[in-house]
């Protein structure tokens, strides 16, 4: 789960957007803050990182402790399978009919809003005796608010922290955090179900949704709605997103989002059919699905405090063009040291995020800023789980080795593709603004 440049390149500085009730960017003449101890010097950014750290950690502990559930009262791997599918389906939905919550009221209170209603909904899945219908509807729902929640979230950091390089670390962070819960939440609520039933483990996620609640609500300032409610919510989000679309250069940045973690998910779709072909057991299972989380946190934590953000801006381009290239090592046959090498450098490649959030903050208006984060949230959970269904569609005919590198492959020309068509909206872009300049 981001360079004070100027909007629409990656060499040239500019003075950083204005943010409402925010600290403006780093300007020129200062030299740019190092590392991530400035974000967490600000009061506001630390109570977003805690609850973001908080809701996280109790949804992953939900999801294995629904699927356990589910599982525990109907026996059927479908089912259970099917409790993880509607973590993914419902985004679009949600990223697309209430994006427009997102600008339409105040930032604090859809934050806020969001967690109860998410704290609501597991409440509904502790009750005793709950059908497994109503289970499935509630695990729909948290999927349904989710992208209204983090496009929200995204956009307020910009309030916070500017558009410049205080926004680009603190997302960087929260991305960290993401990724450092799969590692630790899937171990936590594992350990957790061995003392405790399902049910009572989802109050662990109940408590902290709350937490989170309270931290937003007491730990951000309110801040003024970004837009008006001029038209019915459905029209104002569908609209939203027909404006942000409609702009080429945002377009190629959302694919820029979009495309490369399509492919990437191929090898943790496939890792239990390919550990079981290189016969690397359950433990080797248990390291190919950290490996790729593993190389997306050293690589966000080695830009983030290494590498100034000019360095970073050039970068951006030619890291989307090579994340993917390590797949095409599978080729070879590694054995399962070798696989985690080629996992953890597809995983730090993905460092390219930093300067891809950079540009899309600068390029999308501040006005349509929360739809647009809200739809690009749901937009990029949405192709994982294309990409995953998929990686097993190809599997079934092709193995899941070929399957990987295929991804690799074809996924490396794409992104070379869009790589070729960001750097030529850039120079439109740049020429109707020296036209209209003259």
């Amino acid at each position: 789960m981001p360079e004070a440049e100027k909007k629409g390149t990656t060499a040239v500085p500019a003075p950083a957007r204005p943010a409402q009730n925010a600290p403006k960017s780093t300007p020129e003449t200062a030299p740019p803050p190092t590392g991530y101890g400035p974000v967490f010097a600000v009061p506001e950014f630390r109570a977003v990182f805690a609850a973001h750290a908080f809701s996280l950690l109790g949804l992953v502990v939900s999801e294995i402790a629904l699927s356990v559930l589910v599982y525990d009262l109907t026996g059927s791997p479908l089912l259970s399978a099917l409790t993880f599918a509607l973590g993914f389906l419902p985004y679009l939905v949600g990223g697309t009919l209430l994006a427009g919550v997102a600008d339409r009221f105040p930032a604090r209170r859809v934050l806020v809003v969001c967690d109860l209603v998410c704290a609501g909904c597991v409440a509904v899945m502790v009750v005793p005796g709950a059908p497994i219908a109503v289970l499935l509807a509630m695990r729909a729902a948290l999927a349904l608010v989710a992208p209204v929640f983090q496009g929200t979230r995204t956009a307020t950091l910009a309030d916070v922290l500017g558009d410049g390089e205080l926004f680009v670390l603190g997302r960087s962070l929260l991305r960290i955090v993401s990724q450092s819960a799969l590692l630790a939440g899937f171990g936590a609520g594992g350990l957790l179900l061995t003392v405790v039933s399902p049910r009572h483990a989802l109050l662990v996620t109940v408590c902290t949704f709350l937490v989170s609640a309270v931290l937003l609500r007491f730990g951000t300032r309110r801040r003024p709605a970004r837009a008006h409610r001029g038209q019915a919510l459905v029209r104002d989000s569908l609209g939203g997103a027909r404006q942000v679309l409609a702009d080429r250069r945002i377009r190629v940045l959302l694919l820029l989002f979009w495309v490369p973690p399509m492919f990437a998910v191929a090898p943790e779709a496939l890792a239990a059919p390919y550990a079981d072909g290189i016969g690397a057991g359950s433990t080797g299972l248990g390291l190919l699905m950290c490996a790729l989380p593993v190389g997306t946190i050293a690589g966000e934590l080695f830009a983030g405090s290494r590498l100034r953000p000019a360095t970073r801006n050039r970068l951006t381009l030619p890291l989307v063009c090579v994340t993917l290239l390590p797949y095409a090592g599978y080729a070879l046959r590694p054995g399962l040291g070798w696989s985690l090498v080629l996992l953890v450098l597809a995983g730090a490649g993905s460092a390219y995020t930093l300067g891809l959030d950079q540009w899309f903050v600068r390029a999308v208006p501040d006005e349509l800023l929360g739809r647009a984060m809200t739809l690009n949230s749901a937009g990029l959970m949405t192709v994982q789980g294309l990409g995953m269904a998929l990686s097993g569609v190809v599997a079934e005919f092709a193995g899941a080795r070929a399957t990987v590198v295929g991804a690799g492959v074809l996924g490396t020309a794409v992104c070379g593709g869009l790589a070729v068509a960001a750097r030529r909206a850039e120079r439109a872009e740049g020429q109707g603004e020296m036209r209209g300049a003259g």
